[in-house]
């Protein structure tokens, strides 16, 4: 018997959601429904954190929770490739790489978690040679607190589900990815 790595696609995880508002989020590395350039791929690619601004969110924004999550990847659970939490109101954007676990590039008190991977920072898309094409939700919550109050070995999913209740807006750019 033959074995089919295609999947049927799973829904929007953000769409399953209760609904907010949106804001606007960009970057000048990924184009909203188009493939994700190799440099922001797992090794031997670049792996590297992309580029990501945003602007309208509310004025009552306290913090910020920036997620990258595949919700193709084998599995019925998706695949978390970086969760950053706490990061200030006054942040607006994140440049390109600061998502190295080293780079010391986020501002402070924000915290990387540890990925599916087990890795403290970014974790390039890598879904398995042949498989379908995954989709990369890059998105940014606006939360009505200052800190969700974790430590660095929280679960990306864990939080993923503590911000569901603090979500005041959320903005979202998909890329795609298939090797």
């Amino acid at each position: 018997m033959a074995v089919s790595l295609t999947r049927p696609v799973a829904p929007d995880p953000y769409a399953l959601l209760p609904p907010v508002p949106s804001f606007e989020l960009r970057s000048d590395d990924l184009v909203h429904g188009e493939p994700l350039p190799d440099e922001h791929a797992a090794p031997p690619h670049g792996n590297v954190s992309p580029h990501l601004a945003w602007s309208g969110f509310p004025d009552t924004t306290r913090s910020f929770v920036v997620s990258v999550f595949d919700p193709d990847a084998p599995g019925p659970a998706g695949w978390w490739h970086w969760t950053v939490v706490d990061l200030p109101a006054s942040t607006t954007s994140l440049v390109r790489g600061a998502g190295a676990a080293d780079a010391g590039l986020l501002p402070a008190p924000a915290l990387a978690l540890r990925g599916d991977d087990g890795v403290p920072g970014y974790v390039g898309a890598a879904p398995p040679p042949g498989d379908q094409v995954h989709r990369y939700f890059h998105v940014v919550h606006a939360l009505d607190v200052e800190s969700l109050g974790v430590g660095p070995d929280a679960m990306p999913g864990a939080v993923g589900a503590m911000v569901v209740f603090h979500t005041l807006a959320r903005a979202v750019l998909v890329a795609t990815y298939r090797r």
